[in-house]
């Protein structure tokens, strides 16, 4: 995977460097090209050229306020590496980010926006405490390793790098077996995820907090919910959050347009792209 710089007003765009033979290999990170959100964020263009596993690289540009980039990638997955975004921070922040003389634009919520699955729900709401994104989510598993967490942030490059980056993904032992049977899951170890089985974390090291589950539900929704094509100001709140509850409430925002607003900021408020040089090739 190769990240590079790109203009003002690109976005996040994904190259299928690997696929021949179509139109299209470009695709669009945004909340129109989710495809799949089984056990992880998949983003597809027309031409039916996907990437899966964006959620966390995502989370660090969100995290790092990266607005333009172009990520290269020969294959159809993002690499896992660790299984948190403490690895693509530490090479953007390597290459360093190059400031670009245009207003940024966010996304200013205006009306409450909830979605339910189940006994699941997510919410974005509106605050005046706080100009950016406001994030408090609540999991709960039956698993006692896991059982109840809660965790608030309040988004910044500060507390990304501090609370949520080094977060690593996590799953079941005893749902191997069946994703491994779905195709799903195949490149997973303890080298890049957190295993539990029967009240136990089975990584040799442990925890690198002690609640490293609900952060890394975080990093997956400001990857997610960064989806929505700007940062977000208001209100995150979340009970047992997963990829596709935050694709359906990405979707509902973007479809109630009477609930939310655009807004630009001051002059000297810039955009950031990745530093104008080749960042590096990962994975």
């Amino acid at each position: 995977m190769v990240l590079s710089p790109a203009p003002v007003d690109t976005g996040i765009v994904f190259v299928r460097t690997d696929v021949r033979g179509v139109v299209d290999n470009a695709i669009r990170a945004h909340a129109d090209s989710v495809s799949e959100t089984r056990n992880c964020t998949t983003l597809a263009n027309k031409a039916g050229v996907e990437i899966a596993t964006v959620e966390h690289l995502m989370s660090a540009c969100a995290g790092l306020g990266v607005d333009n980039m172009i990520v290269e990638v020969d294959g159809p997955e993002v690499p896992i590496l660790d299984g948190s975004s403490a690895p693509f921070v530490q090479v953007l922040l390597n290459a360093g980010l190059k400031e670009q003389h245009a207003p940024q634009r966010y996304i200013r919520i205006l009306e409450a926006i909830e979605v339910r699955m189940g006994s699941k729900s997510a919410a974005l709401l509106p605050s005046d405490a706080f100009e950016g994104l406001d994030l408090d989510v609540t999991i709960r598993f039956a698993d006692a390793a896991i059982g109840v967490q809660r965790r608030t942030v309040q988004l910044s490059a500060d507390t990304f790098l501090a609370d949520i980056a080094d977060a690593r993904t996590f799953g079941f032992m005893s749902d191997v077996d069946a994703m491994r049977a779905a195709g799903l899951g195949r490149g997973a170890s303890m080298d890049n995820t957190l295993v539990v089985d029967s009240g136990r974390v089975m990584n040799p090291e442990g925890l690198r907090f002690d609640d490293e589950f609900v952060r890394h539900k975080l990093l997956d929704a400001v990857g997610d919910l960064s989806l929505a094509g700007a940062p977000i100001c208001g209100r995150f709140v979340a009970d047992q959050p997963g990829h596709a509850l935050n694709a359906r409430l990405v979707r509902a925002l973007l479809d109630t347009p009477e609930a939310w607003r655009w807004e630009h900021g001051e002059a000297e408020e810039t955009l950031r792209e990745v530093a104008p040089a080749l960042v590096a090739a990962v994975g």
